[in-house]
């Protein structure tokens, strides 16, 4: 027993450095928009493309990299993600040009796709028990609250004391140190049957071509004009793609997205919640970020204090959101943060130029709440609803539904702001759609998710 929980917590610590490498990733970026802008001549689309060059390279391979955990089994493939992407954090900190920076992303996202459902299987086989279960996702998710409460002052730290390269050479102490911790965990066996699944080549180009396509259309359309040729192809080989995708996942014999894991409410309701709360969180990140620099004139380490209402509560929502899902299921935390969250997005309304900060930091306030508690009990309430035998494609089903939704806020919220001569306009447009999408969410969850009185074990 002693030996298990020692296996346990090795498993919790390194399967935590992967997300914290992950998430602080993503939330220095934001803070350093730019400086990176300023030192590579890039304008706001290019901005967009750092951040979605990664979050796309990461959702569009996720389901490949939980099937691959599957198959080759879930601690070698974690490591090799980890591997790629500690090495790409290297190239982006030694990029030249704005085109070797978002190659290097492209890499970052491709390590990340392989990490991430990797690390959440392991997790799965670690703790059979779902109580337990559901108390290690809380704690992996707040390590990565931490990460996310972190990021923005420590992107502003790095920048200002050693400039904006310094924010992804950082990883590359951690992502070492993460393999450390991976290589002394017993070596996880493929799953049942791998041998014989094989990976899903053509639903995974027709995949990276739907959602590669739209987020170039919403990204480049302010730039190149929405009656351009090159907008106009972009949006039917979307569209073209989008349909294939469907077709060859319900047709096919071994789909790297199952569409019969969606006919479970729970899952699908899940997935959805996890969609909602990313886009919301990271569209919002991208868009305060240069409106504290631009608009109001902040220096990065003052935009990264700026967040601290939101992220610094993030890491406390999810050790409640996970204790709650323990004792009484993932309903109720789910309902209660998407619920704080949307009264959070409709508090931020008031922003402009001249608002006092007070009125936007009470908000943020109310929007890392939500967001920390919603992540460990949308994610709790998926794994719990999946054929652990197939854990590693739920995962990567989970985790393609929040990059995809951070990849859909960045370029949504960016879309909004390129349309409006004043930051704070576009915002808070964005604000209203983030709020409903918050709305449908709680809705699909007080619909899907069973209600739980007792302690849930």
């Amino acid at each position: 027993m002693a030996a298990d929980r020692h296996e346990q917590r090795l498993t919790l610590a390194a399967t935590s450095v992967s997300y914290v490498v992950v998430i602080l990733d993503t939330s220095i970026v934001n803070v350093s928009l730019p400086p990176i802008g300023a030192s590579l001549s890039a304008g706001l689309a290019g901005l967009q493309w750092v951040v979605n060059a990664y979050t796309l390279s990461f959702a569009c391979l996720l389901l490949t990299g939980g099937t691959l955990g599957d198959r080759f089994g879930a601690r070698r493939v974690y490591m090799a993600g980890l591997a790629v992407f500690t090495a790409a954090s290297l190239l982006c900190g030694v990029s030249l040009s704005l085109a070797m920076l978002i190659g290097a992303r492209v890499l970052q996202g491709l390590g990340a796709s392989l990490l991430v459902p990797c690390s959440l299987t392991l997790l799965n086989n670690a703790y059979p028990d779902q109580g337990d279960r559901a108390k290690a996702i809380g704690y992996w998710a707040g390590w990565g609250g931490v990460a996310l409460a972190a990021g923005p002052l420590a992107g502003g730290l790095l920048v200002a004391a050693f400039g904006w390269r310094s924010i992804f050479l950082v990883n590359v102490p951690i992502g070492l140190a993460g393999i450390w911790l991976t290589a002394r965990i017993a070596a996880t066996p493929a799953g049942v049957d791998a041998a014989e699944r094989h990976l899903d080549l053509s639903g995974q180009i027709a995949g990276i071509v739907a959602l590669g396509t739209l987020i170039g259309v919403l990204i480049e359309g302010p730039v190149l004009g929405w009656d351009s040729a090159l907008i106009l192809a972009g949006v039917a080989v979307s569209a073209c793609s989008t349909i294939a995708f469907l077709a060859i996942e319900a047709g096919g014999r071994e789909p790297m997205m199952p569409l019969g894991f969606f006919r479970n409410p729970v899952f699908s309701a899940s997935a959805f919640v996890a969609f909602v709360g990313t886009l919301t969180f990271f569209g919002l990140i991208f868009a305060l970020s240069l409106y504290f620099q631009q608009e109001r004139g902040y220096s990065p380490l003052w935009t990264g204090l700026a967040f601290l209402p939101a992220t610094a509560v993030v890491t406390g929502g999810n050790a409640v959101s996970g204790a709650l899902v323990k004792q009484r299921g993932a309903r109720l935390p789910v309902l209660l943060g998407l619920a704080v969250l949307a009264v959070g997005l409709l508090g931020l309304l008031p922003i402009g130029r001249a608002t006092p900060y007070l009125v936007i930091a009470l908000p943020l306030l109310a929007v890392g709440l939500g967001g920390g508690l919603v992540t460990p009990a949308a994610t709790a309430a998926l794994m719990a609803a999946a054929d652990r035998t197939r854990a590693g494609i739920a995962a990567g089903i989970l985790n393609t539904s929040r990059q995809v939704g951070a990849a859909m806020g960045v370029a949504l919220f960016g879309l909004l702001m390129a349309g409006h001569a004043q930051l704070g306009l576009g915002v808070r447009i964005a604000l209203l759609l983030s709020a409903g999408l918050a709305m449908l969410g709680l809705l699909a969850a007080w619909r899907a998710l069973p209600s739980c009185r007792a302690p849930c074990d």
